[in-house]
């Protein structure tokens, strides 16, 4: 997506040729082969593991942090393997992100028109927004020492990775609707004005 806007902002005369259905796929088969690497070697990994501490994980999804924790060997060397490739799986697409963005920042702040880089800047920061909660999320999550791992936290950080996204992104990208805008604005003044007639009741 990030690089759909800079393509967008950036060159929106060559638009049609760089965001043709060959890159796009391309693109889209690169970020799932990656992931698909990275997944099936932890979870090749994890099978054959000897457990010998509890057999109950307190989590709300089977985990790999999760296993290699009730595990008796010595797994250090998969640890340092492991964070290798994270590192790449998390390197390669927020540095996409963030050149994308610096890239059409520096454009909209040439733009003259002010509405055209308040419309772009609006587009980037909802997609910068549920960004930074999904990676804020999985790099707590996956790039944290195994031996560090607590039940509470990883539920934690799971929800914010599979779950607050999703809710989020619907709202986040309906603040540029100014109807949204004006009904959020009505809310908030509503609620204030109750907060304060009752804050008076109870002095009076």
């Amino acid at each position: 997506m990030s690089y759909d806007r800079y393509v967008a902002v950036c060159r929106p005369l060559q638009y049609p040729n760089l965001m043709r259905n060959k890159i796009c796929n391309i693109i889209s088969v690169a970020a799932w082969f990656w992931s698909s690497v990275q997944a099936l070697n932890c979870s090749l990994y994890v099978l054959p593991l000897p457990y010998c501490k509890s057999n109950v994980i307190s989590h709300i999804a089977c985990e790999y942090t999760a296993l290699i924790q009730l595990s008796c060997s010595d797994n250090s060397a998969f640890e340092r393997s492991v964070y290798l490739g994270t590192f790449l799986v998390f390197l390669i697409p927020i540095s996409v992100i963030l050149l994308s963005y610096m890239a059409i920042l520096l454009q909209v702040l040439r733009l003259c028109s002010s509405e055209r880089s308040h419309k772009a800047l609006g587009t980037c920061l909802s997609h910068l927004c549920v960004v930074g909660l999904f990676y804020g999320a999985a790099i707590l999550t996956y790039m944290t020492p195994i031996s560090s791992y607590s039940a509470q936290k990883a539920m934690i950080n799971s929800l914010f990775t599979t779950i607050i996204p999703a809710m989020m992104n619907p709202f986040i990208y309906s603040l540029r609707n100014r109807d949204v805008l004006v009904a959020l604005r009505k809310l908030f003044a509503k609620c204030m004005s109750t907060a304060m007639n009752e804050a008076v009741g109870e002095r009076s």
